[in-house]
């Protein structure tokens, strides 16, 4: 096949396809070959075009964990259009309004799509699936490296999603500077459990297949053990998850009975994991490295990554920045704090994107000449690694000292008969500020006479200092699709 004639990232993921790459759905056992992939992701470009779409137009693309997902967002950027990615599983709910938005002029589903839901939303349905098509016989889009080439929902948890614009550089530099830092080679196979609508996701769905390699996809993480015999059945390589993910493994699965002979490396990021959970991962599946990655939707996927051999020493930290970014420290007025010093957190190089779709105020504020505002907060230590010490908005002042609500929850998930907990601030008569926790406790924790009780517990995981207005044991926290704490709710619950 011909070199690719341009930037655009799809192109060059085809190009990369290896002929042992495959898309597996493990609930199924079916399965693509590599000529299969590359013919449908041009399909899907040649069915798009068919419509009446042009190179530009943007399409409403609904996410499932499926490789017919997967391949009809490449096709569609392939052929120049721009998906704009909804989770499957919250489209119904919020297409109307996200169109209103994005202005899309179609809509695209593994599912059947209601008439009246596409009426209301105003977009005409594409239906079907890829027409049979030989890749040399469709040219792809020819792309500059600052083309748009998706609209990726960001992930936070609070709030309506904003839609980051991401190009075709952004994608290229991030998916390369992402499979060094993992060290992947050409015969790996991912694990993904998370739908590509999330930024952590796609990554994993484009570093194994730009890298030569294949992905199983598997939407059974409700019942874990079939995705962990899943791995082992078609020999993945990769393993990727939120904390959640990780919580739910040390607690509610069998992880502990089994043995994983082809798994080579976990992949975690979305959030804050214990760095005692982070060990008895490693403890239990001694074989495969643990790699620790802080990211964000707006810097395209992955910021840091912390290389597993400094795991020992730099445990709890986000790692150093990728290659090809640079990450600075400041204060309120944006001056460089010395290393060790807390501050916002600032990130610049060719992963970060552009803005926002269509929110220019709010573009303006967060990515200010080439850098990247995270709203996190954070140090860099002498060695030049990252710590995360939580968002900006997720900081509170009990007493006038500022408590990151990160850091009370990694305190109390590492409490002996906690699986989970989260963390919210609650207004105090004397205090100004005070925590409100909720816990999910381990129910086959044992409870025998001399055994310190939850609370007891809970209480001496936190400086005596910090005021807890109240602890509630909860079954399950409230979540966002992609896994992460809904704080919103748990200002309501509170």
């Amino acid at each position: 096949m011909h070199n690719p004639p341009s930037h655009n990232f799809a192109a060059q993921l085809l190009e990369r396809i290896s002929e042992n790459s495959s898309l597996v759905e493990a609930a199924s056992g079916s399965s693509l070959s590599a000529a299969e992939v590359r013919t449908q992701i041009a399909g899907f470009a040649a069915r798009f075009l068919s419509t009446g779409l042009r190179p530009g137009d943007r399409m409403l693309l609904s996410c499932g964990l499926n490789s017919a997902c997967a391949l009809a967002y490449l096709g569609a950027m392939y052929a120049g259009l721009v998906p704009v990615l909804l989770d499957e599983r919250t489209h119904a709910a919020s297409g109307h309004s996200v169109n209103a938005r994005v202005g899309a002029k179609a809509v695209w589903s593994a599912k059947p799509i209601p008439r009246d839901w596409a009426v209301q939303a105003g977009v005409p349905i594409v239906e079907g699936g890829c027409a049979p098509l030989d890749p040399a016989s469709l040219q792809p889009f020819s792309a500059f490296q600052d083309d748009l080439a998706v609209l990726m929902p960001t992930s936070g948890s609070t709030g309506a999603p904003r839609f980051v614009k991401v190009s075709h550089g952004n994608l290229i530099a991030n998916t390369e500077a992402i499979i060094r830092s993992q060290r992947l080679g050409a015969d790996e196979k991912a694990m993904l459990i998370m739908p590509i609508s999330y930024c952590f996701g796609a990554s994993v769905l484009h570093t194994h297949l730009y890298q030569g390699g294949s992905v199983v996809f598997d939407g059974r993480f409700m019942f874990p053990d079939k995705v962990l015999r899943a791995i082992n059945d078609y020999g993945c390589t990769s393993f990727a998850g939120v904390p959640t993910v990780y919580n739910i493994l040390l607690r509610r699965s069998n992880v502990r009975t089994m043995t994983f002979p082809t798994l080579r490396r976990f992949l975690q990021a979305g959030g804050v994991l214990a760095p005692q959970s982070i060990e008895e991962m490693q403890a239990i599946v001694p074989g495969a490295e643990f790699f620790v990655m802080y990211g964000q939707t707006e810097a395209t996927a992955r910021i840091s990554c912390l290389p597993p051999e400094r795991l020992r020493d730099k445990l709890g930290c986000a790692g150093v920045p990728l290659e090809n970014l640079k990450v600075r420290i400041v204060d309120d007025q944006e001056h460089e704090v010395p290393k060790g010093s807390l501050g916002h957190i600032l990130v610049t190089g060719p992963s970060v994107c552009e803005g926002y779709f269509d929110e220019p105020e709010v573009s303006q504020a967060k990515f200010r000449d080439g850098w990247l505002h995270t709203g996190d907060v954070g140090l860099l230590d002498k060695d030049g690694y990252l710590w995360i010490q939580g968002r900006t908005s997720d900081f509170i002042k009990i007493r006038g000292y500022r408590v990151g609500l990160a850091d009370v929850e990694a305190r109390i998930a590492a409490a002996p008969g906690v699986i989970e907990c989260a963390a919210t601030g609650v207004p105090h008569p004397e205090a100004g500020e005070a925590l409100a926790i909720f816990v999910v406790p381990d129910e086959n924790y044992p409870s025998a006479n001399g055994t310190p009780s939850l609370m007891d517990r809970i209480r001496q995981a936190l400086p005596s200092q910090w005021t807890c207005s109240s602890v509630k044991v909860v079954s399950d926290l409230p979540r966002t699709a992609n896994g992460k704490i809904a704080r919103s709710h748990l200002q309501t619950l509170a």
